[in-house]
């Protein structure tokens, strides 16, 4: 069986596995097209169980394939993403910390499909499954990916699956055969080289994906090994045996442990029951057509999931997909969320602080089988500035294949950036002027909510230039503010001092005091972004006898130093603190007057 291999080249990833999934959809098609338009449709998919909040890691099942079908679907070739949502699971724990859940009430629907177990309180759905795979859907809508959505909820209970089980009733004889093979093979414990170890009980979660790569791979007992699970018609749970069944009459008789209930059907009419596991997903894979599919680490060990059904699929007369495994995705600064929920974050959570751009582009610039971190803490203002300095080089043109020299972006970096800003429907819509996000940050965390206070420091920046309204710097201002306002602990928040402090003014000695007089005195003069930029960094080189605009490299080492306690005199001055936002964004976030004042004028 064909499989993606982990490219370690530098140049886009997306563009080789289209290149394999284009090849490999032609030769099921047995002959290249003419053109892509006479293509058959290639299929694509990802699987995701609304058992819980959908977090980050989930979301690269659904962003690798995103990705490949978007650059095939730009190629144009006709291209479907199927989202399976495997909402016919069984429950199989209650999460920790679900607002509107209380976890004992709840322990009574372990056991039955996601779509039988209540929302939690206060839900607008009508189930569980419904109420988990809606914030994802508004997500993944925000993020432009398109898709087609199968509910396996749907699909068993309305029989659309009827033949594929009889057929892999007929055959269970081979697939426990199959099965049996890798039954007591363990995945090896050493970690994969590629794999980052998760740090805390979060990120563990997110580790072990749905669960349902350990799922049992079918029932047996003292009538034999059977690939299909009813649930029981009295309590709903799967916690059932099946302990006959007839081939010619396709009559099927089963036994509920949980509640004792017993009954005979016939399986071809039955409609409550679904495949084991590590049958039903290759049995998808051949009812759908599916050519490429990436698969967890949790789905890729020996005797796991991905391994088992490509044998398997060959009972049902396909194909296992191509795709690779996709490694973890971690979070920095987890630890400080305020989520009422606990646990791990949701691509929701995510896109409350950062613009959808910022995440697909963490997605399409790492290769699947690469881990990387999402930034919730201070990480984020550092990544938002690689981002902005990205968005720059390209709208410039400066890619090394123009031939641009120095300072300009690699091919591979701007094939990720064009992935990140659009897909082949068009561009995301994206902030009109975006602004540096630790700018609107720290504009954020002084005015706390103030509008025309925030209007008009913003106008500031820029004199010659100035925002006329807010809204240009929308969404951008309101992520970085949402990011203040929960992700930053309270003691790191700004507060201007109320009064000047007096104490600390009369203890000054005569440089300090020097250097505060050349600040004020060239306040007004230097009353923008970049003109308070060089006014602070210029106040201590001045004072050592050196030009305002000498460069480091004109500089003793000691300035450095210099500059390092000027700061800090005058964050403790303006806030009460050694540390704080950036010193101009700070100095027109106060206002001159008010500045002067703090600075004992």
């Amino acid at each position: 069986m064909p499989i993606v291999a982990q490219s370690t080249e530098t140049t886009d990833w997306v563009s080789r596995f289209a290149d394999e999934v284009i090849e490999e959809s032609e030769r099921r098609a047995s002959g290249k097209a003419a053109s892509p338009a006479d293509a058959p449709v290639v299929v694509v998919a990802s699987g995701l169980s609304p058992s819980g909040p959908i977090h980050l890691g989930n979301l690269r099942e659904v962003m690798t394939p995103h990705l490949v079908a978007d650059e095939i679907r730009r190629r144009g070739y006709a291209v479907r993403h199927l989202i399976s949502w495997d909402d016919y699971d069984r429950f199989r724990k209650v999460p920790k910390g679900i607002a509107g859940v209380d976890e004992d009430s709840f322990l009574e629907h372990i056991g039955k499909p996601l779509t039988s177990v209540p929302a939690p309180e206060g839900s607008a759905h009508p189930n569980w499954a419904e109420h988990f795979k809606a914030a994802m859907t508004e997500s993944l809508a925000e993020l432009g990916v398109e898709f087609d959505p199968i509910s396996q909820t749907a699909q068993y209970t309305s029989g659309v699956y009827r033949e594929q089980i009889l057929h892999a009733m007929r055959h269970r004889g081979e697939i426990d055969a199959i099965l049996d093979q890798y039954r007591t093979k363990k995945a090896p414990a050493k970690q994969q080289k590629n794999q980052q170890k998760p740090v805390d009980e979060a990120e563990l979660e997110a580790a072990e994906g749905s669960g349902a790569a350990n799922e049992d791979d079918g029932s047996s007992g003292s009538a034999g090994y059977f690939p299909y699970k009813p649930y029981c018609g009295n309590c709903e749970k799967d916690l059932t045996t099946v302990t006959a069944y007839d081939d010619d009459t396709t009559e099927l008789t089963y036994t509920c442990t949980g509640c004792g209930f017993g009954e005979t059907v016939r399986l071809n009419e039955f409609n409550r029951g679904k495949l084991a596991w590590k049958v039903d997903w290759p049995m998808r894979w051949a009812y759908e057509g599916v050519v490429f599919e990436p698969s967890g680490v949790d789905h890729s060990s020996p005797g796991s999931s991905f391994q088992v059904g490509g044998q398997i699929v060959g009972i049902f007369g396909g194909k296992r997909p191509i795709g690779p495994m996709y490694a973890f995705v971690g979070i920095s600064g987890m630890a400080k969320m305020s989520s009422s929920r606990g646990g791990v974050p949701t691509a929701a959570d995510a896109l409350k602080i950062m613009e959808p751009q910022l995440l697909r582009w963490l997605y399409a610039r790492r290769r699947p089988n690469q881990s990387f971190k999402i930034a919730f803490d201070q990480e984020i203002q550092r990544l938002y500035d690689e981002w902005d300095k990205l968005d720059a080089k390209v709208a410039g043109g400066t890619s090394q294949a123009s031939g641009s020299g120095g300072g300009s972006a690699l091919p591979g970096d701007v094939a990720a950036h064009a992935r990140a800003v659009g897909t082949a429907a068009g561009e995301l819509p994206r902030t009109p002027r975006p602004m540096p996000y630790r700018t609107l940050a720290s504009v954020a965390d002084i005015t706390a909510g103030h509008e025309d206070q925030a209007l008009r420091i913003l106008s500031e920046l820029d004199p010659a230039n100035p925002l006329a309204s807010l809204d240009e710097v929308r969404p951008r201002l309101d992520k970085a503010e949402t990011w203040i306002n929960t992700q930053v602990p309270a003691d790191q928040r700004t507060i201007v001092r109320e009064e000047p402090d007096h104490e600390l003014l009369k203890s000054l000695d005569e440089p300090s005091q020097q250097s505060l007089r050349l600040l004020l005195d060239g306040l007004t003069e230097h009353w923008s972004l970049d003109g308070l930029s060089h006014l602070v960094y210029g106040v201590p080189k001045v004072q050592a006898g050196f030009p305002a605009d000498a460069t480091p490299k004109e500089l003793p080492p000691e300035i450095k130093t210099a500059q390092r306690s000027f700061f800090a005199l005058l964050y403790h001055l303006l806030v009460g603190r050694d540390t704080g936002p950036r010193l101009p964004t700070l100095l027109l976030a106060v206002g001159q007057e008010r500045v002067r004042t703090l600075l004992g004028e």
